[in-house]
């Protein structure tokens, strides 16, 4: 069924359909700027279905939140637009890059659809976003397959299976700053991992933005938030060193020697700002299914220098009038005594 065929008469949006909405098409006017920059340079004839059709998706997801906006007389976002990619730039990655962008851009873009989802009742809207999980989903199980084809995907590490169910019987489960530390459970190991994972990306992409930086101040600042990064990536891996499991290696370097940026400083610094909100949304899940006291310590401490780093962040883009603003409510306080 689809989404036009349920809509509901005289039912406005609500606040978290509103912020739903508006938070997707900025996601998705951002991906449109990489994935068209991508395709303009793909020479991989695997890659260039998989670039077209995820492009095609985001292209698909603005129409229709276009479509929604405007049957409410809201004001469309400006997002991002042609002015923010510059596709007669020489190429920043190679090809692999950009399956590893549709790869990641698509993991997370299932936790973001799965979570919008649950906040919504407006039937339109939640089909909306139940068709987006649904397609983000199958688009990431082709990156998967691709990667795996192609021996570029680096599998979490494996456990032996246990010969039976157990039941915590010692406090000392929990230890891990004093003592002995018990090994880390499945849970555990499965967060560290795609931490792991997802600051590699974050390194890659971070150099390439560094590379293409002429304003000495932010390429200073995506430096930083790239040794934060690495900063996780070193303390992930030496836990599972510690734990006998081999650490997981970085993918090959995937930038290439140009030094023209593709991307305008505005999408730039929004592209950091959505990796840091996903850098803190997970690392607090993480810290919240784990159950040893050291990674929970150490979870803690990261978190802190990512939000002190989004809140630097935060204020370059405001400084610089890139941040669009979500909507707001009504500000009574101004109505009462203006």
């Amino acid at each position: 069924m689809s989404a036009e065929s349920v809509k509901p008469a005289n039912i406005e949006l609500s606040s978290t359909e509103i912020g739903g909405l508006w938070s997707i098409y900025m996601q998705e006017s951002m991906a449109v700027c990489f994935l068209r920059y991508f395709l303009h340079h793909l020479q991989d004839e695997e890659i260039i279905p998989l670039a077209e059709q995820s492009l095609a998706l985001s292209q698909g997801r603005l129409s229709r939140i276009e479509s929604i906006f405007s049957a409410e007389q809201f004001p469309i976002p400006t997002g991002f637009t042609d002015k923010d990619v510059n596709l007669e730039a020489p190429a920043l990655f190679h090809d692999p890059f950009a399956l590893s962008f549709i790869y990641m851009n698509n993991r997370l873009a299932m936790i973001n659809f799965a979570f919008t989802s649950s906040n919504n009742v407006r039937l339109d809207v939640l089909d909306f976003f139940n068709e987006c999980l649904h397609s983000t989903t199958e688009m990431f199980g082709k990156a998967v397959k691709l990667l795996l084809e192609k021996g570029l995907y680096d599998r979490p590490p494996k456990m032996n299976y246990p010969e039976k169910v157990e039941f915590v019987q010692k406090q000392t489960f929990l230890n891990g700053m004093f003592g002995k530390k018990r090994p880390l459970n499945a849970i555990e190991l499965s967060e560290i991992f795609f931490n792991i994972e997802r600051n590699y990306f974050a390194v890659i992409i971070m150099l390439g933005f560094a590379q293409v930086m002429e304003d000495k101040d932010l390429k200073n600042f995506i430096l930083r938030g790239k040794e934060i990064s690495e900063k996780q990536i070193e303390f992930f891996n030496k836990l599972l060193l510690e734990e006998e499991l081999l650490g997981t290696v970085t993918v090959s370097m995937e930038v290439t020697d140009s030094t023209v940026s593709p991307f305008s400083d505005k999408l730039i610094l929004a592209m950091i700002n959505m990796l840091n909100a996903v850098d803190i949304v997970l690392l607090s899940h993480a810290t919240a299914l784990s159950m040893r006291t050291d990674l929970i310590a150490n979870y803690t401490k990261i978190i802190a220098e990512i939000m002190a780093y989004a809140k630097d962040t935060f204020d370059i883009v405001v400084e610089r009038q890139w941040l669009e603003q979500p909507p707001l409510t009504t500000d009574r306080q101004q109505l009462i005594y203006s």
